[in-house]
């Protein structure tokens, strides 16, 4: 009895608590009507979000499933199945490829401005300025670029190596800003400590501050890898729309531009759908993975 009558005791003053609580929500925001608005906007905003994420998933879900039939999975491309698999092999070759010579430039140029270059040096004002400016230049300018300079300049033609060389333009500057700012969050602290122990400047960058900034230069990488997968416009130029595995130097589409050919044509608007699909679990399993190697990275 005396059990209940205690725990029967806590539920009442757990209540009284919640709702004093809330009260007092109630009239700071009736005080400060300002933060009372700005709060209802942010959960509106975080529920329209959230609903529009559901929305498109399911949707693209509902519309596909059904015609993901083995046909749609063959290896040789014809008019009658129009198989994805060999823009789904082309995808990833790109991805892998543009990740390879992009990250890795991405993240070092990070490190020069955060770790070596000086404070007002103009040489850094002058990159980042640049990385921001393409950053927000159209992909149909990168593909006109793209077809000017490798495809015909260098003679390359359109070719998966055309197209990969014009990604990792596009996705560099986004790299390297990401990348930049996670290492500008790791606290001085850490950097002091290290010195302090003995360590010295390049050891510092590579054990400590590096694995701290992990998430935030993961971040980067996903948003390139979107941004790879979804593009179609750039490589209109560049790889060209060939529905077949080529070696580096041959003209192959990728799953975007396959759904892209599919949809404009007017004549398989549901194998559009379903290679839709593919491309959503695509980028999902690949961030999963990203996921799991930034958590290796970090605890190692």
């Amino acid at each position: 009895m005396q059990t209940n009558a205690a725990a029967l005791n806590s539920q009442v003053n757990s209540k009284k608590r919640n709702s004093s609580s809330l009260t007092d929500q109630l009239r700071s925001y009736l005080r400060h009507p300002g933060s009372g608005i700005l709060a209802f906007l942010t959960g509106l905003a975080a529920v329209l979000t959230f609903a529009v994420l559901i929305f498109l998933v399911g949707y693209i879900l509902i519309k596909g499933i059904p015609y993901l039939t083995p046909e749609l999975f063959s290896f040789e491309y014809n008019s009658e199945n129009v198989s994805l698999m060999p823009s789904l092999i082309n995808t990833f070759i790109m991805t892998v490829l543009t990740l390879v010579i992009a990250a890795p430039i991405g993240i070092f140029a990070a490190i020069y401005l955060v770790e070596y270059a000086q404070k007002g040096n103009r040489l850094v004002k002058v990159i980042r300025i640049t990385a921001e400016t393409l950053s927000g230049i159209p992909s149909i300018v990168f593909g006109l670029f793209g077809m000017l300079f490798f495809v015909t300049a260098l003679q390359w033609g359109m070719s998966l190596m055309a197209g990969i060389c014009t990604l990792v333009i596009m996705v560099l500057p986004l790299i390297m800003r990401t990348s930049e700012e996670a290492l500008k969050a790791v606290p001085d602290s850490y950097r002091e400590a290290s010195f302090g122990l003995g360590a010295g400047k390049l050891r510092t960058i590579f054990t400590i501050v590096l694995p701290s900034a992990v998430p935030g230069i993961l971040a980067g990488i996903i948003l390139a890898i979107g941004r790879i997968i979804g593009e179609t416009a750039a490589l209109l130029y560049t790889s060209g729309t060939v529905a077949q595995v080529p070696n580096l130097m041959g003209s192959g589409r990728t799953l975007a531009l396959h759904m892209y050919v599919l949809s404009s044509e007017g004549l398989h608007m549901n194998q559009a759908s379903a290679t839709a699909v593919v491309i959503l679990v695509f980028v999902l399993v690949i961030n999963w993975l990203s996921g799991k190697a930034a958590k290796r990275i970090a605890k190692g």
